[in-house]
C-alpha cells in the first residue's frame, strides 16, 4: 500500500534569466515541502499534458505563471474546468499566486487588474479573526510577512468562499473554498534568492532585499498542507 502523489500542476515556465538561476515553479515546490521523489509528480498543461484523475492523488498544488488568467488560454480554461472537477471529488487543493486566481475564476470569481497596482516583494498579511478558526490556518499569527509578486487578483471571491486573509494592497489574499481547498496570493515556495531572480528580470525593483528575514509562516502553510492526512492506493 502506498501513498497515492501529489501533483504540483505548473503553467508554463519562468522567463530564461530566471530559469537560469534558480529553476522553474517545480523545482521550489519540491524544495519548499520537502517532498521525496516517489510523493509527486508534475504535471504541464500548457505542454498539452493531461490532467489526472482526482481519485488517484492524494492533493495537487496549482502553480504561479507569468501569464494571466484573463487571456484565457485553452491550457488555462481546461485546467479551470479541472478544477470544478476536483473539488468535486473533494481533493486537497492548494492554489499558489496565478493557481490562487484560477481556483477564483473556475467557481466562479472575478479576476482583474489589482486596481491598487502591483504588489510585490515582502509584504505584510494580516489573517481575518475567521481564520483562526480554519484547521489549515489557525497556527498563522495574526500577521506575518510572505513573498508577493503579481499584477492580477482576485477582485471578487466566489459565491460562498470566506476570505481569510488581506493585505494592503488586495483584500483577498487567502481564500478558502471548502474544508479542503484554498488559494493564497503570496508564494509560499519563494525564497530570497526566487525572489531576488525575478526581480532582476523584471524592470520592477520591490523593497524585498536578500538581507530581510525570510518569511516563514507561509513555508510552514505549505509544508502542513502537504503533510494533510493521504488517501491510500491499494497496488496489485
Amino acid at each position: 500500500m502506498n501513498a497515492l502523489p501529489f501533483a504540483i500542476i505548473q503553467f508554463e515556465t519562468p522567463p530564461a534569466g530566471v530559469m537560469a538561476r534558480v529553476g522553474e515553479q517545480q523545482h521550489w515546490f519540491i524544495a519548499a515541502a520537502g517532498l521525496q521523489p516517489d510523493a509527486w509528480l508534475i504535471v504541464r498543461p500548457d505542454l498539452g499534458e493531461a490532467l489526472p484523475d482526482p481519485a488517484l492523488l492524494s492533493g495537487a498544488i496549482l502553480s504561479g505563471s507569468w501569464a494571466m488568467v484573463t487571456d484565457h488560454a485553452e491550457w488555462s480554461e481546461r485546467t479551470a474546468a479541472w478544477i470544478r472537477s476536483a473539488m468535486d471529488h473533494q481533493l486537497p487543493l492548494l492554489g499558489v499566486c496565478y493557481g490562487h486566481q484560477l481556483m477564483a475564476y473556475a467557481l466562479g470569481g472575478k479576476v482583474g487588474d489589482n486596481p491598487r497596482g502591483w504588489e510585490g516583494g515582502v509584504q505584510q498579511i494580516t489573517r481575518h479573526e475567521e481564520g483562526a478558526e480554519d484547521a489549515l490556518l489557525g497556527a498563522l499569527p495574526g500577521q506575518f510577512s510572505a513573498w508577493l509578486s503579481h499584477r492580477q487578483s482576485v477582485l471578487r471571491p466566489p459565491t460562498g468562499a470566506r476570505v481569510l486573509a488581506s493585505s494592503v494592497m488586495d483584500p483577498c489574499q487567502i481564500v478558502r473554498y471548502s474544508p479542503q481547498a484554498l488559494s493564497v496570493q503570496f508564494h509560499p515556495e519563494f525564497t530570497a534568492a526566487i525572489m531576488a531572480a525575478c526581480q532582476q528580470n523584471s524592470s520592477r525593483r520591490e523593497a524585498a532585499g536578500e538581507a530581510l528575514p525570510e518569511p516563514s509562516w507561509p513555508l510552514r502553510l505549505l509544508q502542513n498542507f502537504c503533510q494533510q492526512p493521504r488517501a491510500i492506493a491499494r497496488l496489485a
